[in-house]
């Protein structure tokens, strides 16, 4: 309530209201989010396109230089209508709050915080040496004095429209950092061990859900494993809402191998 997030409202018992509960990033961090299922099958999805991230990741070729940054709490600086907020109501042990900004778990609110981000830095990406994923901000330059110019004209946009950047995660003129799960530089492109150790140290996958997760995991890094189609694909079916849940001798197999893959996984050369 501090940050200008939620408000409380009053009792009503017409008002729709949901539970919030606490999911935990393979990061180990956790945060609160309300059950919008529900809403989210009314919503109409929105077609402005997110980036693909190995698209992102390939325009930084032959970079020398490459600092990047995150927004702090981005996602909250779409500001919500006052019949928005009627529809994002959560039901915590103290009463009934409401959602006065754009929170996690709506379908398009990446998409809304991609069109914000653009719009501010449309001009820079405009010029290819800047690439935007969500509130991942890269300046990519061959020289340092580029990169001096290029750092500061973002620095400027984001103090000009209040945006906030994430100190924990400012890289000023690194060669080579990692990014959207990657070690990237503008040679090469490898894999954040620190994104796959968590997941790597559960022995079995228990439930169906568990296998989704997983096998969505797997394809942000499908370029680094070899014949990922074929490993991964008794693991689709349980893509398959029908699917019954049976962990097959076949279906383990492929999920040790992908595991095994994720950790000894090769570099790709920019451009592959």
């Amino acid at each position: 309530m501090d940050l200008g997030v939620l408000r409380k409202v009053g009792h009503n018992e017409q008002v729709e209201v949901t539970t919030p509960f606490i999911i935990t990033g393979y990061n180990g961090k956790s945060r609160m989010v309300g059950d919008f299922r529900a809403l989210n099958t009314y919503n109409i999805p929105d077609t402005y396109p997110i980036p693909r991230i190995h698209e992102t990741l390939t325009q930084l070729s032959q970079a020398k230089f490459i600092p990047a940054m995150d927004a702090l709490k981005g996602f909250k600086k779409n500001v919500l209508t006052e019949n928005g907020r009627e529809l994002l109501r959560i039901l915590l042990h103290c009463g009934i709050y409401e959602y006065l900004k754009m929170p996690f778990a709506i379908t398009h609110t990446p998409s809304h915080y991609q069109i914000m981000i653009n719009t501010i830095f449309n001009d820079n990406v405009s010029e290819g040496w800047l690439t935007i994923y969500i509130d991942n901000i890269i300046v990519f330059s061959e020289t340092w004095e580029n990169n001096l110019i290029r750092l500061e004209k973002v620095l400027q946009k984001i103090l000009q429209v209040n945006l906030k950047i994430s100190l924990n995660k400012f890289h000023f003129a690194y060669s080579e950092l990692k990014a959207l799960g990657h070690v990237l530089s503008g040679l090469s492109l490898g894999i954040d061990k620190n994104k796959v150790a968590g997941l790597l140290l559960k022995p079995m996958l228990q439930t169906k859900k568990q296998i989704q997760s997983f096998q969505v995991f797997s394809v942000h890094y499908r370029q680094h494993i070899k014949e990922f189609a074929r490993i991964s694909k008794s693991l689709y079916n349980f893509c398959d809402q029908q699917t019954v849940y049976e962990m097959t001798e076949e279906s383990f197999k492929a999920y040790e191998e992908l595991k095994k893959a994720l950790t000894n996984f090769p570099f790709l050369l920019i451009p592959y």
